[in-house]
């Protein structure tokens, strides 16, 4: 009997042990504490200032008799909202909303330093802004990692985080109440239907600030509280904020230099879910699925890095990307072209058989076009846009509901297109009439050759 019990001793001193180490631990820190310690130092607080300018009705007869000492000082508007951390360079997500018309824009983490940042890019449809951080040469910061698209679950807890008014992080705790409902739709704004749902708490402070799940990872931005439902607050889905990231953050809208592929933000190694065709990734043998493994021999950690590595070379030499499709890895060298090189109004003509040209700020004031357009300058006879009905003087103000006020822009929207196509063109046609200007709205519908 006396060689049992030597083991159960033994076994009982190693659970005392264990429940003692626990203890010492601290019950208190938990999956969510862990979490936010994780990624609170990737929040921060984004300051707005707003130069709004304001006209005197008596403005011009001030100036003429009092200046140079007379001086109008514009009126100043603040806002206060969060952000997020997205990559080590100081690259801050946050809403479109919070940051639209500032004229100046800092941000402070919550342990109060404080730094001015730029708009990199924005989308008004997506509401996400990403900004960049000037920091000194070599700063880095700490940045938040994406989860996978739609690895969600009904139920689970997620956190909400900011750093509302600047006065340190804030938190809230829920779970994830409801998914997006549905997928976006051409050019329309999101709203409550796509976005992600949950009963943690988001003040207006925590707008633009990041929505994690108990792993610590970005699963939305938040963007709203639902003031008709107690509790109830929504935010953009990882999956939308990388759509708008990869669309809006490329060498084309950066620099208007082609490339012609996209990237998934958030994937290691990074996959190319984009190709145009005939575009110079397209031409280098870029395929659906290839993974980047580095660039110029520089392996690559984000699809901020990416970009960056490709407008580096610019248009002036060949970069070598090397690429993983299936089990083999192979070198393709591509060489950035400048946009208007292929998107142009020689593109227009071949296919539309029709000569556009940009308005100017002037000629759209004065037919009333705050947005612009582009004016139809000639049309072939018997081309694809005269047995369409379109006339020399119309203007075109969007293509297929998608609104377009530059050669560039309404060319990649045409190159998009196959032969044989119908594309809607949104028109108006000005007609004056002695003193009185009439607008005709109609659409045109045309074959593309």
């Amino acid at each position: 009997m006396q060689r049992h019990w030597f083991p159960l001793w033994i076994g009982l001193a190693l659970i005392a042990a264990v429940v003692e180490c626990r203890c010492a631990e601290d019950v208190r820190r938990d999956s969510t504490v862990v979490a936010i310690e994780k990624v609170m130092p990737a929040v921060v607080n984004i300051a707005t200032e707003t130069v709004v300018p304001t006209r005197h009705p008596l403005e011009e007869l001030l100036r003429e008799f009092y200046d140079p000492y007379y001086r109008r000082m514009p009126q100043r508007q603040y806002s206060l909202g969060s952000g997020v951390v997205i990559d080590e360079e100081g690259y801050v997500l946050t809403n479109d909303h919070v940051v639209r018309r500032a004229s100046r824009i800092m941000v402070r983490f919550s342990d109060n330093r404080e730094y001015e940042c730029d708009r990199v890019v924005t989308s008004s449809r997506s509401d996400v802004a990403l900004l960049k951080i000037r920091a000194q040469p070599g700063e880095r910061f700490t940045a938040v990692r994406f989860a996978a698209d739609d690895d969600l679950l009904l139920g689970e807890t997620v956190i909400a985080l900011g750093n509302p008014f600047g006065l340190g992080g804030s938190v809230s705790r829920g779970i994830l109440s409801s998914k997006n409902r549905r997928p976006l739709i051409g050019n329309e704004p999101m709203d409550i239907a796509d976005w992600l749902q949950t009963d943690a708490a988001i003040n207006p402070g925590n707008s633009g600030g990041p929505l994690i799940n108990l792993r610590g990872e970005l699963i939305g931005i938040n963007v709203a509280v639902y003031r008709e439902g107690q509790g109830i607050g929504f935010a953009i889905p990882i999956k939308l904020v990388s759509e708008a990231l990869a669309e809006s953050f490329t060498p084309e809208t950066l620099k208007g230099l082609w490339f012609g592929a996209r990237v998934k933000p958030g994937t290691q190694p990074l996959a190319v879910t984009n190709l145009m065709a005939d575009s110079p990734a397209a031409k280098a043998g870029l395929k659906l699925g290839d993974l980047i493994m580095a660039v110029d021999g520089q392996p690559v950690h984000s699809f901020i890095e990416f970009n960056r590595l490709l407008l580096r070379a610019g248009e002036s030499r060949d970069v070598a990307l090397l690429l993983k499709r299936g089990n083999k890895e192979f070198t393709a060298h591509v060489r950035l072209l400048p946009e208007k090189s292929y998107f142009n109004e020689k593109l227009l003509e071949r296919r539309l058989g029709a000569t556009l040209q940009e308005m100017t700020p002037e000629v759209a004031a004065r037919w009333g076009l705050q947005g612009g357009g582009l004016m139809v300058a000639a049309v072939e006879k018997d081309g694809p846009a005269e047995r369409a009905g379109l006339e020399r003087g119309s203007i075109v103000v969007a293509v297929e509901e998608e609104s377009v006020t530059d050669i560039v822009a309404m060319a990649k929207l045409v190159h998009a297109r196959k032969a044989g196509e119908t594309l809607g063109l949104q028109i108006i046609v000005p007609r004056r009439r002695g003193s009185f200007l009439t607008i005709q709205q109609g659409v045109v519908n045309i074959r593309l050759r």
